[in-house]
C-alpha cells in the first residue's frame, strides 16, 4: 500500500465513497466508488505526482465538454487540498489493453466495430473543439461481452505530462529516460510525427493517426513502429509497416483485412493535411460491411474428422455448435481451447462464423 491510496470506506466530499481499487496508470490511480447522493457507481482518480495534479483541472474542464455515447462523462471535480479528485462515469469492464491481451490476434470483424466507434467518439470531441492528444489502449474502456456493446474512451486533456517527458527523453538520447516513466512507455507508440516534432503544433489529426496505429496493432498483434525510442525515426519517418496478413489459411477474411488495411494508411499519411478527419472516416466506417451478430464464448470440444476440417463447439447451455475450418482465425484449432464466435442457424444445429481463439477464457487469469 502506498501513501497515496485511498482505503474502502474512504469519503471524498461527504458524498463518494470509495469501494476498492480499479487500476493506474503512469500519472494516476482510480478507484470504484459509490456515489451515496445518487445512489450509483462511478470512477474516482487521484493524481499520482505534482505534475499529474496539475493536469487534472484541465482534464476535467476538457472532457466535460464531450457529450457522446463513447466518452466516459465526467461527473464532478473536486479541487484540493489535500487532494484533487475526478470523478467520472463507470464503466463496467477492462480496457483496450486487457481486452486485445487475450486474443492470439483480433478479428478483422472487431477490429472494424471497435475503429468505428472510436472514431465517432473523436468526432465529437473535435465538433467542440477538444482534442486527446493521448489516445492508447490504456484509455479506452470496453465491456466484457464477447461483443463490446460499450466502448468508451477517457481521460481527455492529460497528455501534456507525456509531452514533458518525450522533451527530456529525447534530449538526453537514452532509453533510460523512457523505461522510468509508464506514462510515456505507453503513449510514444502511438504519437503523431507532427507530435513528436512540435507537441504544441499537433492538432486534430494527431488524434486520427492514433486511431490507425491502434487499429494496426489490434489486426496484427504488433505495435506499427516498435516501442521506446527506437520508435521515433521510423513515425517521424512515417515507414509505413508491412500490411497485416490474415491470420490462419482462411481467405473469408482476406477481403475485410484489405478494406481496413486502407482506412489504416490513410490515418498514417505522414501530412496531416492527407488524414481524414474523424466524420471522413466515421462515414467511411460506415461503409464497412461485416456482421455484427453477438456473439458467445465457448470451448473447442471435439473434431468430427481426423483431418481436423471440420468440429464442435461446447456452449454454456443448448447445442454443441457447428464450426468448419474455413471459419476459423488463426492455426487449427486445439480441444479445450477456449474461443469467442457468432452461432447461426444452419440445418439440424447452430453453425459457427468466425471463429476466433482466445489466449484465456474469461474469469481465468
Amino acid at each position: 500500500m502506498t501513501e497515496r491510496e485511498l482505503k474502502p470506506g474512504t469519503m471524498i466530499a461527504d458524498r463518494y465513497e470509495i469501494t476498492g481499487a480499479i487500476g493506474e496508470g503512469g500519472m494516476q490511480e482510480v478507484y470504484s466508488a459509490d456515489d451515496t447522493t445518487f445512489a450509483r457507481i462511478v470512477a474516482v482518480k487521484v493524481p499520482k505526482n505534482l505534475s499529474a495534479e496539475k493536469r487534472f483541472k484541465r482534464s476535467a474542464i476538457l472532457s466535460a465538454r464531450v457529450n457522446h455515447p463513447n466518452v466516459a462523462k465526467t461527473l464532478d471535480y473536486i479541487p484540493g487540498p489535500p487532494k484533487d479528485y475526478l470523478v467520472e462515469e463507470f464503466v463496467a469492464g477492462e480496457d483496450l489493453r486487457d481486452l486485445a491481451d487475450r486474443y492470439h490476434r483480433m478479428d478483422p470483424f472487431l477490429v472494424g466495430h471497435i475503429l468505428h466507434h472510436l472514431a465517432k467518439a473523436i468526432a465529437a470531441s473535435h465538433h467542440v473543439g477538444v482534442i486527446h492528444r493521448d489516445l492508447k489502449p490504456s484509455n479506452i474502456m470496453v465491456s466484457t461481452e464477447p461483443w463490446p456493446v460499450q466502448i468508451k474512451i477517457t481521460d481527455f486533456g492529460i497528455a501534456k505530462m507525456a509531452e514533458d517527458e518525450l522533451v527530456e527523453a529525447i534530449e538526453l538520447g537514452v532509453d533510460k529516460s523512457i523505461t522510468t516513466s509508464a506514462t510515456l512507455v505507453g503513449a510514444l507508440p502511438y504519437m503523431s510525427p507532427e507530435f513528436i516534432d512540435d507537441s504544441q503544433e499537433a492538432d486534430k489529426p494527431a488524434d486520427i493517426w492514433s486511431l490507425g496505429a491502434i487499429s494496426y496493432e489490434l489486426m496484427s498483434g504488433r505495435l506499427p513502429f516498435g516501442s521506446g525510442l527506437a520508435a521515433v525515426p521510423k513515425i517521424v519517418a512515417a515507414r509505413l509497416p508491412k500490411k497485416p496478413t490474415v491470420y490462419g489459411s482462411s481467405q473469408q477474411f482476406g477481403s475485410f483485412v484489405d478494406e481496413l488495411w486502407g482506412l489504416v494508411k490513410l490515418c498514417l499519411k505522414a501530412d496531416p493535411g492527407h488524414r481524414p478527419t474523424a466524420d471522413a472516416l466515421v462515414k467511411e466506417c460506415e461503409g464497412l460491411c461485416y456482421s455484427v451478430q453477438p456473439r458467445e464464448f465457448g470451448t473447442v470440444k471435439n473434431f468430427g474428422d481426423s483431418a481436423g476440417e471440420y468440429g464442435f463447439i461446447q456452449r454454456s447451455t443448448g447445442l454443441d455448435v457447428f464450426f468448419h475450418r474455413s471459419s476459423y482465425y488463426g492455426a487449427k484449432p486445439k480441444v479445450g481451447e477456449p474461443v469467442v464466435y457468432s452461432a447461426f442457424v444452419s440445418g439440424a444445429r447452430p453453425r459457427a462464423h468466425p471463429v476466433v481463439p482466445l489466449t484465456k477464457a474469461y474469469g481465468s487469469t
